[in-house]
């Protein structure tokens, strides 16, 4: 994992969100280890704790489970919750004003392969 952090949110919370961007991204699949608590402290130089709480949020939220001796793995079906949540988002959070941009500059006829207005070329 890359140790660069950003100040927008804590890091804990971006150690989870790179968990969540490998389990989309097909990185780690159903079943697979997710890499030791120690290994991402060590690699991300933060706080074992830290890696733990973000870990502990991916349990929280049924990703991962804990093994016992073993250590946190990827849930079965983790990704289809994944994919449907981000897709929830997005077409709630993110999608209406992608869509009122598209319509303020003109471009909805564009993306379908034709003219929104008459160009006036003949």
């Amino acid at each position: 994992m890359d140790p660069e952090w950003n100040d927008s949110q804590p890091i804990y919370r971006q150690i989870r969100d790179r968990v969540v961007a490998m389990i989309l991204d097909g990185l780690l699949k159903e079943g697979d280890p997710l890499p030791s608590v120690r290994n991402v402290a060590t690699e991300s130089r933060v706080n074992p704790l830290t890696v733990l709480k973000a870990y502990q949020q991916l349990t929280d939220e049924g990703l991962v489970e804990k093994r016992r001796g073993l250590g946190m793995f990827v849930n079965t079906g983790a990704r289809d919750l994944l994919l449907a949540a981000e897709r929830e988002r997005f077409l709630t959070d993110q999608w209406p004003e992608i869509f009122a941009t598209i319509q303020r500059l003109g471009l909805a006829g564009d993306l379908l392969g034709k003219p929104d207005k008459p160009t006036g070329k003949g």
